[in-house]
């Protein structure tokens, strides 16, 4: 798993159109927030990603982009964002799951994927990481607003 105050690893993964999108490219712009679903049909974590959705503008003020990845494949996942109506980019892996490139593993004899969040500073240094076999655990609200927060009063 990351650790604040860390260098981001250059992790790449896929959008739902099939292109590459590299957490790298968001340096020296933007600050990114990633949010790792359980599954695409989790209640749990779809309530989460209502919560990112209302509290967008919190995060543009921050110049704080939001990605949500997902452990389904690009059709599953883009049919999830278009029936959903996510506004933020909605992210596949690229030969393993999302979750992996980061240390979010799957527990309980494999059958429960881990969620999570990873927030990254525009200079590419990894300042909220937060992750929970549960999906009730894994969406630290306080967490992700104390480092964005944190990130305006640095800027």
């Amino acid at each position: 798993m990351l650790e604040p105050g860390s260098p981001a690893p250059d992790v790449v993964l896929e959008d739902t159109d099939g292109q590459a999108v590299r957490l790298s490219g968001y340096r020296g712009d933007h600050a990114v927030l990633v949010y790792f679903m359980r599954s695409a049909s989790c209640p749990v974590c779809n309530r989460h990603v209502q919560d990112l959705i209302r509290r967008r503008d919190e995060f543009a003020a921050g110049n704080v982009r939001v990605l949500v990845a997902v452990p389904e494949d690009r059709r599953a996942a883009a049919e999830w964002k278009a029936r959903r109506q996510i506004p933020f980019p909605v992210l596949i892996g690229r030969g393993s799951t999302p979750h992996e490139v980061i240390g979010l593993s799957r527990k309980v004899f494999g059958s429960m994927q881990q969620s999570g969040s990873v927030l990254i500073d525009s200079q590419g240094i990894v300042r909220h990481v937060h992750g929970a076999t549960m999906p009730t655990g894994g969406y630290h609200r306080k967490g992700i607003t104390a480092a964005v927060q944190a990130l305006r009063a640095s800027g």
